[in-house]
């Protein structure tokens, strides 16, 4: 009786559509795209309502519009309204050059809408009570607008400096780009100073397919239609590292865009009256000035806003508050603001705010800030000793020439009692400007040697943070208490004190010094001694009441000893200030919002693919290949073999066995071969037997 083959197996059957799965599957999807999907992706064109080849000529679409208007003219046919709007919107598309122009290369048509919209309106009455022409021509040059224009000509030669670009791709004729002229007015005025910014025509064939986006096939279009926006961020000058806009076309959502993503710059947030303080004056760092933006709008900050916040981040911290006139009794009592717009300047605890009211140009924002981006009692820190002259590597403010200057350095923890002292030293300041310009009789002598000093910028203030820089700190107050004013806080004490450094560079000294550095290069041995600041220090400490007179006349004093008596000449290295971190810019697309747009892009990128008549074919041709393989290998796998054994006969000796063997007989012999061979001589052996004994001239054998 003969064996059952697998294949009549009954089951087999499940078995081979198992293993037939994935061909099944590609054959399915590869049907379903070809009679579902591709009809949607490419309904029927315009030509081919008119009965015309693609892409055929403006009097060929006429030629063949008049021979069906013949028809309806002579009353053969049934003519439907449904029928006569798609043949007359035809009709018009294609006779318009600049539409046909964008049908044909881009695949716009704005107006479809119009089709079904018309449908509805006209579906149960006559076709000859449609009111023509169903579009609007529309005629749009954004160089009458004073827009800058962009061409192939001179796409390069616009790209010369590192600024960035933002462009617009419109078509003269289309009607949307035309409703986006007030938009677009506005977002160059935005940009004004920040960024360029260009229009370029759909007519610039050349230009428009490099810098379009392209489909799978190769085809130019506009995801989104017209008008169409992308940039190029700073120092980017090809296609490959432009980024397209796909959001709303607004003129605050395209702002916003890009000044987040091109840009990268910081956000300024919107406080109230309840959140001003707890959420934003409470945060910011002591050694920041507060700047408060008051609008009437609400509208989001500005590009310029936000890049003065961005140029600006080591000095000031920025903030907008929406103004109401409920409000309007509060912000007068808090901060004397009157109306808005307006700008609020906070500067050092307990000074008085300065307020700018009205709107200005950038210029006049820009010029606010530079002004008023340093505190009136600057933070003394790594990035600014050498700028205020309050460190003994450097010069003083008044420059080169200058043997002896001052800095006045009120030290402390973070603490109320530091503020009061910062106010104080404050009024110290502002006592000695206005003292400059008193008048000359009303001048006191004791205060005169420090209002100088102040006035050729001898003498310098600042503030240090005695935990921040507690090594710099306890250098400065060596004293049983300075544990009170320096390091970490060991006591509910803070005790802020006011020193004054005079410094003072010996000429001859330094020279010398400077000489043995350049000549000698320093060594391991060196002594230490040679490696100090190059100015020397004398620092005393303020031990009287905080009242301005009084610190007047102390710091007049020190000024008038520093320059008058022949003081020693010590000196010694200073240690260095630690830089303290900076406030971390949050600024650029949050991660969650660049997920979601890495998805957005994903899954265009999908449906692009889904667009493409390739696809069916690609799935078909992939299921036959599957199919095809799937059956030479179950065909190869059902195909009997000869049974096969590695056990060897008895009458057949194993070859691995044999090999060993021979291989045990090869090494023994090496062994013994290597015994018989004669060691060679040393200096240790017996005269060998062929050795010839030779006497040199002077033995005794002559």
């Amino acid at each position: 009786m003969a064996k059952e083959t697998p294949s009549s197996s009954p089951t087999s059957i499940p078995s081979g559509l198992k293993a037939y799965t994935v061909p099944i599957f590609l054959f399915v999807l590869a049907m379903f795209f070809q009679l579902f999907l591709l009809p949607r992706s490419f309904p029927p064109s315009h030509y081919d309502v008119l009965g015309v080849k693609m892409y055929s000529s403006v009097d060929d679409v006429k030629d063949a519009y008049e021979t069906i208007a013949s028809k309806w003219d002579s009353g053969s046919g049934d003519s439907l309204p449904a029928d006569f709007i798609k043949i007359q919107y035809a009709y018009e598309l294609l006779t318009n050059l600049v539409w046909k122009r964008d049908y044909d290369l881009y695949g716009i048509d704005e107006s479809v809408h119009i089709i079904e919209e018309l449908e509805k309106q006209y579906a149960l009455e006559d076709f000859a009570k449609i009111k023509l022409p169903l579009l609007e021509v529309v005629s749009y040059e954004p160089e009458r607008e004073g827009f800058m224009s962009i061409t192939s000509q001179d796409f390069v030669s616009k790209f010369q400096d590192s600024k960035p670009w933002l462009i617009q791709v419109y078509s003269s004729g289309s009607k949307s780009s035309a409703h986006f002229t007030t938009a677009w007015r506005r977002i160059v005025a935005l940009l004004d100073g920040v960024a360029n910014h260009a229009m370029l025509e759909l007519g610039d064939v050349q230009l428009v397919t490099y810098l379009a986006e392209k489909k799978p096939t190769g085809q130019v279009f506009f995801r989104k239609g017209l008008p169409s926006i992308f940039s190029f961020p700073p120092n980017c000058k090809t296609a490959d590292c432009l980024i397209r806009f796909e959001g709303e076309l607004s003129a605050d959502a395209i702002t916003d865009w890009f000044a987040t993503t091109v840009l990268g710059l910081p956000r300024v947030f919107y406080h109230t009256k309840e959140t001003l303080v707890p959420k934003f004056l409470s945060k910011v760092p002591p050694n920041k000035v507060k700047v408060i933006l008051f609008s009437q709008t609400g509208e989001r900050a500005t590009p310029i806003v936000r890049q003065a916040a961005k140029d600006y981040w080591n000095f000031a911290s920025l903030s907008h508050v929406l103004w109401r006139e409920e409000d309007a009794s509060f912000w007068w009592n808090a901060l004397e603001v009157e109306s808005a717009p307006a700008i609020v300047i906070m500067k050092d605890p307990g000074s008085k705010p300065v307020v700018y009211h009205g709107s200005g140009n950038r210029t006049w924002f820009l010029d606010i800030l530079e002004q008023n981006k340093q505190l009136q009692l600057p933070q003394l820190r790594s990035t600014t000793s050498m700028e205020l002259g309050c460190d003994a590597r450097g010069y003083s403010r008044a420059g080169y020439d200058k043997a002896t200057w001052y800095c006045a350095i009120l030290v402390g923890r973070q603490s109320v009692e530091l503020n009061k002292m910062r106010e104080t030293m404050c009024r110290v300041q502002d006592a000695l400007s206005k003292y400059e310009e008193s008048d000359e009789a009303s001048k006191d002598p004791s205060i005169t040697p420090a209002a100088s000093a102040h006035k050729t910028k001898r003498l310098s203030f600042a503030w240090l943070d005695g935990e921040a820089q507690n090594k710099y700190c306890f250098f400065y107050v060596q004293s049983e208490t300075s544990y009170d004013t320096c390091g970490t806080r060991r006591a509910p004490i803070d005790v802020p004190r006011i020193l004054i450094v005079r410094y003072h560079r010996n000429a001859t000294e330094t020279a010398n010094v400077e000489q043995k550095s350049s000549k000698w290069p320093k060594t391991v041995w060196q002594s230490e001694a040679d490696d100090v600041d190059p100015a020397a220090q004398l620092v005393v400490s303020y031990d009287g009441p905080a009242e301005t007179p009084e610190i007047i006349k102390w710091l007049s004093k020190m000024v008038d000893d520093g320059d008058n008596r022949n003081l020693p000449f010590y000196r010694a290295k200073t240690p260095e200030l630690v830089p303290e971190s900076a406030e971390p810019m949050r600024s650029g697309v949050p991660k969650s919002v660049k997920a979601t747009q890495k998805l957005l892009s994903i899954w265009n990128r999908i449906k692009d693919y889904l667009a493409d008549p390739r696809m069916g074919p690609t799935l078909l041709l992939g299921a036959l290949l599957s199919a095809g393989n799937v059956w030479w290998m179950r065909s190869r796998s059902s195909t009997p073999q000869p049974a096969q054994t590695n056990q060897p006969s008895p009458n057949q000796p194993d070859d691995n066995v044999e090999e060993k063997k021979k291989k045990e007989r090869k090494r023994e012999q090496r062994r013994k071969n290597a015994k018989e061979k004669e060691v060679p001589a040393s200096i240790t052996d017996n005269e060998p037997k062929d050795a010839v004994q030779i006497l040199s001239s002077g033995s005794d054998s002559d």
